[in-house]
């Protein structure tokens, strides 16, 4: 436990050394359950988000560490003309990622991204890459009934919260496209409420979880809009002694509300938008692999400026 803790707590000093000389930002501390769901902080349109919704849990491993791979994939209009042309973004991550018991009741969720986004532009192409903002979450369980003979079902409430870390480059360039999340990080220290409920009978179940994530302005006096996320995920345990396979279908749906620039509203950057979600988790031993997937049935994204053609993931993890 103590080597888990000290690894993070280096990926974590790393990703701030990464950026110390590019970007200046004040500390402001000087003035499981088993199938998770979405807990995320992307921002504006889930450009510089760590997983894209994908959620911060394992279906298989309730503690873990592991490695998780991310796509996700715009297509963005540049310019502001209707005959503007449409370009393709497209937005990678890696991220080292866990869940780690420090109690019976408390959960540690710890993740250390690191970003390589490109898009074609007139201009020819463009790219940046580097760590992103480490985000860091304690979970504490309100409710977990004890089993018997006589349940015929199970359930689980657990409630907390954490911080996102301005540890990814923010360029106050980018402001400018309209695509404003082509980003590393935001700049700032940003504060999540997350919840999670997961009902379960027998071998099927419902993970039901909300989060809110409150954005501050950062040095360049840009501040990203608050977000909303809601998530519904139906998922079934085959257990075939040596292999377990999880199968999970589901809904996940993400509200955002304004940038702010120099304290004014930034016009065309609110949104929302809602993803159908599908993916299988097959675990041997102490390992798994997941796969995930999201595909939009209805989107608003900065005024219809920006279109979410997918996302997609995979993640290897080994239980603790």
């Amino acid at each position: 436990m103590k080597k888990i803790i000290l690894i993070l707590i280096i990926c974590f000093q790393f990703a701030n050394a990464s950026v110390k000389d590019t970007l200046q930002f004040p500390n402001p501390f000087q003035k499981y359950y088993l199938y998770g769901e979405d807990k995320d902080d992307c921002d504006a349109c889930g450009c510089s988000a760590n997983g894209g919704s994908m959620g911060f849990s394992s279906m298989l491993n309730n503690n873990f560490i592991g490695l998780r791979y991310v796509n996700q994939s715009y297509t963005t209009k540049e310019g502001i003309f209707n005959n503007s042309p449409w370009i393709d973004e497209n937005f990678n991550t890696i991220q080292i990622w866990s869940r780690i018991p420090i109690t019976k009741k408390i959960l540690l969720t710890a993740l250390v991204p690191y970003h390589n986004n490109n898009r074609e532009i007139a201009t020819g192409k463009e790219g940046i890459s580097g760590i992103g903002d480490v985000t860091v979450m304690g979970m504490y369980t309100l409710i977990q009934p004890k089993m018997d003979s006589t349940t015929n079902y199970t359930h689980k409430l657990q409630m907390g919260g954490g911080v996102k870390a301005p540890t990814g480059k923010y360029n106050v360039a980018n402001n400018g496209t309209l695509n404003p999340s082509f980003q590393l990080g935001t700049g700032s220290w940003d504060y999540l409420l997350v919840s999670e409920y997961v009902i379960k009978r027998k071998q099927l179940g419902l993970n039901t979880a909300l989060s809110y994530t409150f954005k501050t302005e950062n040095q360049k006096q840009y501040q990203f809009g608050n977000q909303f996320n809601y998530g519904s995920t139906v998922f079934y345990l085959l257990d075939f002694n040596k292999i377990k396979l999880v199968p999970q279908l589901g809904l996940a749906g993400e509200v955002y509300a304004l940038n702010k620039q120099v304290k004014q509203d930034v016009i065309g950057t609110k949104g929302d938008i809602l993803f159908s979600k599908f993916g299988l988790e097959v675990g041997k031993d102490k390992f798994s692999l997941g796969i995930n997937a999201m595909l939009p049935i209805n989107q608003n994204l900065t005024g219809g400026n920006v279109k979410a053609n997918y996302r997609f993931g995979i993640n290897l993890n080994y239980t603790l």
